[in-house]
């Protein structure tokens, strides 16, 4: 767990409050704490500072009204007994920071993520039948051209099955959707049709994400670095997120994810279910106000680096296992020639996962988190 203290230059119950983390957190050696001086009202937004001093939880503000602006101003709090203190008690620090550790061993694998995994089942299609071999065919296509193949583009990657028959396979086991034409509408994590999830991949195309946890998936389904353009669906605020191999650069700083998805349907694709209910939000608070708003939605605000673990273990290794048909370089090759894509974008695309096997995926860690 990390906690970070945020506070102005030289601002005296600072001192208060490390006093009290120092009792809370004696003997906790799963926890670490950072300090952070914040200069102006600018960088108090920007970090997620409602007053000094503050202290943020895993990136969260626990003392925080929902809606609460960000302020350099003096932080007053009041004790157990309704006295006016420059930082919360220790029994409040107690209560927060066992309460964030107790919602992060529960959210390990809620009900409301399964969706976004096939109810677990994760979404590498078996190697049989051609599933696997057109499956990521189909995701190559998406990262090469920004846009899903034509069914008949996919034969090559089907043989001696029939294509056709296999993308109908995929569709009816959620590894991707189909409209009624039986084109290509979506294959997690990509998105035929627009989205408010915008990627652009490095040497790649500019495509669609179905939600905001398939964005943060390309990036590790391809090892490769990634711009994400989204908004905040609460108040059209923009968020951006950076992520190049090991770093991660979001904006705002204080961005979240809130995963959810319908409370009246427990099974069903997962773009009819849960994509339209995972998205970015700026701060936690609005994540907090959007989820009050709509009881329909079951779900949970995740962290960056939580959000991003998540990613990572389903996304993660869908191109890292071979199949059939496309493995080799000569089909995929084939593939992008056919799909129009230009030969000196693919020469680049070879040297990242979109075409070949790498070593260990990078994974974020040392932060969990769940709803509050």
């Amino acid at each position: 767990m990390d906690l970070t203290v945020l506070a102005v230059p030289d601002y005296p119950n600072v001192v208060l409050l490390e006093e009290r983390l120092a009792q809370v957190l004696e003997g906790r050696r799963d926890v670490t704490v950072s300090r952070q001086v914040i200069a102006d009202q600018d960088e108090a937004a920007r970090r997620g500072m409602h007053g000094s001093p503050t202290i943020l939880v895993d990136g969260i503000d626990p003392f925080a009204e929902p809606g609460q602006p960000a302020s350099v101003s003096c932080r007053l709090c009041r004790d157990g007994g309704g006295q006016v203190d420059g930082a919360p008690s220790a029994s409040q620090l107690r209560q927060a920071i066992g309460g964030a550790a107790a919602t992060a061993a529960d959210a390990g694998s809620p009900s409301w993520l399964d969706a976004l995994g096939r109810g677990g089942r994760g979404r590498i299609a078996p190697a049989e039948r051609g599933l696997r071999a057109v499956h990521q065919a189909v995701l190559r296509s998406f990262a090469a051209t920004g846009r899903a193949p034509e069914p008949g583009l996919l034969d090559e990657a089907a043989r001696p099955f029939d294509a056709r028959q296999v993308l109908a396979e995929l569709a009816d086991g959620d590894f991707l959707c189909l409209d009624q034409a039986g084109r290509i509408s979506a294959a997690y994590p990509f998105s035929a049709t627009a989205t408010p999830h915008t990627i652009q991949i490095t040497g790649g195309a500019s495509a669609y994400a179905m939600c905001a946890i398939n964005a943060l998936g390309i990036a590790e389904m391809l090892h490769t670095s990634v711009l994400i353009r989204s908004a905040d669906p609460s108040n059209g605020e923009p968020v951006t997120v950076t992520l190049d191999g090991s770093s991660a650069v979001w904006n705002p700083v204080t961005t979240v994810v809130f995963a959810g998805r319908t409370a009246d349907q427990c099974a069903g694709p997962s773009a009819a279910i849960c994509c339209d209910h995972v998205n970015f939000f700026t701060t936690h608070s609005t994540a907090e106000a959007r989820a009050s708003a709509h009881p329909e939605i079951t779900g949970g605000i995740l962290s960056q680096a939580r959000a991003a673990e998540v990613a990572e273990q389903i996304f993660g290794q869908l191109l890292r296992l071979s199949g059939s048909g496309l493995a080799g370089a000569k089909g995929q090759g084939a593939l992008a020639s056919r799909s129009g894509f230009p030969e000196d974008k693919i020469s680049q695309l070879r040297n990242c996962a979109l075409f070949t096997h790498i070593g260990p995926s990078r994974l974020s860690g040392g932060w969990h988190d769940g709803p509050r």
